[in-house]
């Protein structure tokens, strides 16, 4: 385990040492968390959970957005983060093959390609880069098209049962993923919702 004073040791420690996780403290000196983080995105799909002692929503979904994993408010308790830890370095794994593919080793939709053995995503000829959490979520969304998916479902299936109340977490990694796969992402026409109850991949 490292650690770090500020912000711009953090991210000096994160390029060095490649760590499996990172617990970022929002109010770290310097660089504030959210510059850390935002930096730590364009080069490292590390897992990283936040903390903080604001309990604002908005702060939340600002740090899910912006690729944080995670996020847990002061106080908690040595159990809560250590379940939490697990939880997000268990779906940093790799989704094995034979649990991802929708009878075929490809998907296609339009102009979305998911290649599940290379565990490459392609929107035309060009290639997507997602995080772990963003193609967990995806393949999910691919092995039942044109089918509305409960918040709890997709809590479950791709988070766990411990995030099954948890819909800021989900509502914020499809904002990233319409981002990354939407033509226009404020008209999406790929992961469409389903107010008040969820999402669907429509199959073109």
């Amino acid at each position: 385990m490292v650690t770090a004073e500020d912000g711009l040791q953090a991210l000096e420690q994160v390029a060095h040492h490649c760590p499996d996780l990172i617990l970022l403290d929002l109010g770290i000196p310097g660089k504030d968390g959210y510059a850390v983080l935002e930096e730590v995105r364009t080069f490292s799909d590390v897992p990283v959970i936040i903390l903080t002692a604001n309990d604002n929503e908005d702060d939340k979904v600002r740090g899910l957005r912006m690729g944080a994993d995670d996020y847990l408010t002061k106080p908690f308790g040595s159990r809560e983060l250590q379940a939490r830890i697990e939880a997000v370095l268990r779906r940093a794994r790799p989704v094995p093959e034979k649990d991802s593919a929708p009878g075929s080793a490809v998907y296609r939709n339009r102009d979305l390609r998911i290649d599940f053995a290379r565990r490459e995503v392609f929107m035309g000829s060009k290639g997507v880069h997602l995080t772990p959490t963003e193609y967990r979520l995806l393949v999910e969304f691919a092995r039942h098209p044109n089918r509305v998916l409960s918040h709890a479902h997709l809590l479950d299936q791709v988070w766990g049962k411990e995030y099954c109340e948890d819909v800021p977490i989900l509502r914020a990694v499809v904002w990233r993923l319409r981002r990354k796969l939407e033509p226009n992402p404020g008209a999406p026409t790929y992961i469409i919702s389903e107010p008040g109850v969820g999402y669907q991949l429509a199959q073109g």
